[in-house]
């Protein structure tokens, strides 16, 4: 009755162990999320992320061919823009010389081949924070998508790769699909934050972007009108599949580690890849439990990586991108 069958055998030393591992990383797999600034020579720290920083375009540039060397593969680009190019319209989005698009064309004469995904999301536009046109106190949700795909082609015509859609609006991939088509972008490709929960997890997000809705009673005080609720998994299911009908060629789920069970749900639904946001957050509170001695940095960050990547994940999206290529690298 002794067990003929034992498991440990595989797990003897290092070398068998990582004959037979499931799941691998490598720098190809991770996407980094970077904050531009205007100006030159600008770096800045964002205080509840460290290490990571709001940087000018010359430093992004910079930062994108080191990323690039390290064999990371792809860039999602934020912006922060000044308070003056605020209002409610979003205008600002699609100006053909505006920061977002003076980047994506910076980055794409210096490095060519590294794939740039822009957001695509009103609210660092916004004056309200939210991340759509605000009509009657609410979020408007058509005339959003037609700022939208404004926004979208503007992106393509600076030389996008994908453009990617985080404002949780019902129908923008269609919208989007169709007015990059129209203009002549049939091969720009969409990566949809399609199961996006509202979350405290993006906290210092906002505080890199300064995005976070605005205290009003006029209008909501949250995200959760469009975001969805944490609560929900089905949703997120249904979600990712109308974004594939869409014309969605990636679909992603955000927050990362606190929806694994998210992400293999819509891993088993869809036949496009699967991106994973590592959001700030999470990036944060590693870094000061870490700070703190409480755990130890490199082994948590590679674990929960891991982890994102054997629950399904194609891409990730994460902070820690750089660092863990360098430590795969070694």
């Amino acid at each position: 009755m002794f067990p003929l069958h034992r498991g440990r055998r595989l797990r003897t030393n290092e070398s068998i162990r990582s004959l037979v591992r499931e799941t691998t990383l490598s720098p190809s797999d991770f996407m980094f999320p970077m904050f531009i600034a205007e100006g030159e020579n600008i770096q800045v720290e964002i205080a509840s992320m460290p290490g990571i920083f709001r940087r000018s375009i010359d430093l992004t540039v910079k930062e994108v061919i080191e990323l690039f060397d390290l064999g990371i593969r792809a860039v999602n680009i934020y912006v922060k823009v000044g308070e003056n190019l605020k209002d409610n319209t979003g205008k600002e989005a699609w100006n053909k010389d505006g920061l977002m698009q003076n980047t994506i064309r910076a980055i794409k004469t210096s490095c060519p081949e590294m794939i740039v995904m822009p957001d695509v999301a009103l609210d660092p536009y916004s004056i309200y924070g939210h991340d759509g046109i605000i009509e009657r106190g609410d979020v408007a949700n058509d005339a959003t998508n037609e700022a939208l795909v404004k926004m979208a082609v503007s992106h393509a015509q600076a030389g996008a790769d994908f453009v990617a859609p985080s404002d949780m609006m019902d129908g923008r991939v269609l919208r989007l699909r169709q007015g990059l088509d129209a203009a002549g972008f049939q091969n720009v490709c969409i990566m949809s934050y399609s199961a996006k929960y509202a979350s405290a997890f993006y906290g210092p997000f906002r505080d890199a972007l300064d995005s976070a809705p605005v205290d009003s009673t006029e209008i909501p005080k949250d995200k959760k009108t469009y975001q969805m609720d944490y609560a929900n998994r089905i949703e997120a299911i249904k979600e990712a599949l109308w974004d594939v009908e869409e014309g969605a060629d990636m679909v992603m789920v955000k927050p990362g580690i606190a929806y694994l069970d998210i992400v293999r749900e819509v891993k088993n639904a869809v036949n496009v890849p699967v991106t994973v946001f590592h959001v700030s957050g999470e990036y944060a509170m590693i870094k000061a439990a870490a700070e703190r001695g409480w755990l130890d940095h490199d082994k948590i960050m590679m674990e929960q990586l891991m982890c994102i990547k054997r629950a399904g994940a194609s891409l990730i999206s994460t902070y820690f991108a750089k660092e863990a290529a360098i430590l795969l690298k070694k």
